[in-house]
């Protein structure tokens, strides 16, 4: 089995894995509801998808200690699909979610996920920490006979926010008396035994759904097998393949520096696939990595396959056997443990460093947390991050390009350039020539240059056009041997060119 390679770890802490597993299936039973209800399917499809995915992930995933299941990233992403088409056409599209995200795995393109910048993991750390709060504070509405929605007051309010705060301090304090049982479990254990002993009146898991039900039963969805389905589920496949990829990849780094340990991008790739492709099969709604049920299971000591495993079984036989008493677990125990969450996966250091970064790190950081809170759509939120940096980038390395022109003995102009040619930099080398007053020679020195991109070769080849109309000779020099073949793949641009220093490289800390 692919776990083995957990089991072999002397360092693993059985009793903390187990522990620590169990805590987090507590923790996902009302985001499963929660986000089934979103989603406008039953209950019971968020929690047997949680199951399945959080099984399949944590057998083959590229992470180990890292939870999956149904997300909120997907649910908002799916309910126009549910209500214009009905939820057979959902397992449908879960299923070519999962087809998507294999392919994406197997082709390796997991990687990519190292072009996110910093900023924008800080907006995406932060923002999801903004939406795991904000999720909390639905327990503390009620819904009127009318169906109006109002906030709770009074003794009921107290109630809540009393054994929210209790919730807290446990998990704040516990750990400076023993860590010998999650600080988490601890706190839902007391809290619970307190309203039980006690009849307290307060809202309980029960009060929002009933979790009891079987097992996961094999289905096949139940949709014509032609182009207009496939016309009506792509479009929500491929955005639910890329949203619960980027939450993954993104979550997966975020452990990765907790934890001092690297995970597998491409092989979290595969197993999200292969998780939602089951997932489609046994009627389940899709999902991704949870960053906020992960970290309380690395908070509680987890580093291995095995508290995913306990995780993702501990919520079937919740489902099976162990309903009645889940149900009666106060939901205040649960918010508890979801804000202390949202509080440690705040990145407060980010605040610190405002003013010490560089304003469009600061925009991007923000518009990728803003994005998320209000949007709950990580793809779009990520994107837009990564194309403001990889602008900015652009710009900044636009204005290094700068140029010195020497005349020689023999009467020849040399114009030495500095930094890359590509294409934001293109207009400044273009406008660095004085075509009609150079002498009948010219050289272009690339030796602390670098040609990098079809703009690049355009550039090269407009310039030694313009000297070409006037009857005057350019030469290029000092090309590295990237750059050459570059531009020997593009011979039929380039139709002025004389080659000096075939064997010069350009030192490798300019190629990056």
């Amino acid at each position: 089995m692919v776990f083995i390679e957990n089991l072999k770890n002397d360092d693993i802490n059985f009793k903390n894995e187990v522990l620590s597993g169990l805590t987090v299936s507590l923790a996902l039973v009302p985001e499963a509801v929660a986000f089934s209800i979103i989603a406008n399917v039953s209950p019971l499809v968020g929690l047997y998808s949680a199951f399945i995915i959080g099984l399949i992930t944590a057998v083959l995933g590229g992470r180990p200690g890292m939870i999956s299941g149904a997300t909120g990233a997907i649910a908002v992403v799916v309910v126009a699909l549910v209500v214009r088409h009905g939820v057979e056409y959902l397992f449908a599209a879960v299923v070519l979610m999962g087809i998507i995200q294999i392919t994406i795995g197997a082709l390796k393109l997991g990687k990519f996920i190292r072009l996110v910048p910093h900023a924008v993991m800080f907006g995406f750390v932060n923002g999801l920490a903004i939406v795991i709060f904000m999720a909390q504070l639905a327990q503390f509405k009620f819904i009127d006979t009318n169906g109006i929605e109002h906030w709770l007051g009074g003794q009921a309010l107290m109630t809540m926010l009393g054994f929210v705060g209790l919730t807290m301090a446990i998990i704040y304090l516990m750990p400076r008396l023993t860590k010998a049982v999650p600080a988490s479990l601890t706190a839902i254990i007391v809290v619970s035994a307190i309203v039980i002993s006690f009849q307290i009146q307060t809202r309980t898991v029960g009060d929002i759904a009933s979790i009891a039900g079987g097992l996961p039963q094999f289905h096949l969805p139940q949709v014509p097998l032609n182009l207009e389905t496939l016309r009506i589920v792509f479009p929500y496949s491929i955005i639910m393949a890329l949203v619960g990829l980027i939450e993954s990849l993104l979550t997966l780094t975020v452990i990765d520096e907790m934890t001092e340990t690297r995970g597998r991008a491409n092989r979290e790739s595969v197993a999200q696939g292969v998780a939602n492709f089951v997932c489609g099969l046994f009627g389940g709604m899709g999902g991704c990595a949870m960053i906020g049920q992960s970290l309380i299971n690395i908070n509680s000591g987890a580093r291995s396959r095995i508290s995913s495993i306990v995780a993702a079984v501990g919520l079937l036989l919740i489902v099976l056997v162990g309903a009645p008493l889940i149900e009666m677990i106060p939901m205040a125990a649960l918010v508890g443990v979801m804000f202390v969450v949202s509080i440690g996966t705040f990145e407060w250091a980010s605040l610190k460093i405002f003013r010490k970064v560089p304003t469009t790190d600061v925009v991007v950081m923000v518009l990728v947390a803003t994005i998320t809170v209000i949007f709950h759509n990580l793809a779009v939120a990520v994107i837009a991050g990564v194309i403001i940096s990889a602008l900015a980038f652009a710009w900044d390395n636009a204005k290094l390009v700068r140029s010195r022109e020497t005349v020689d003995d023999n009467g020849i102009k040399h114009y030495e350039f500095f930094g890359p040619l590509f294409f934001g930099s293109v207009r400044e080398f273009q406008n660095r020539f004085d075509v009609l007053n150079d002498p009948e020679e010219i050289i272009i020195d690339l030796k602390e240059s670098r040609v990098t991109d079809h703009s690049a070769i355009e550039a090269l080849n407009k310039i030694t056009e313009r000297y070409a109309k006037v009857g005057k000779t350019v030469h290029l020099r000092h090309l590295s041997e990237d750059c050459q073949m570059l531009l020997d793949n593009a011979s039929a641009i380039i139709e002025v060119n004389h080659w000096e220093d075939p064997h010069y490289k350009v030192p490798s800390d300019m190629l990056g």
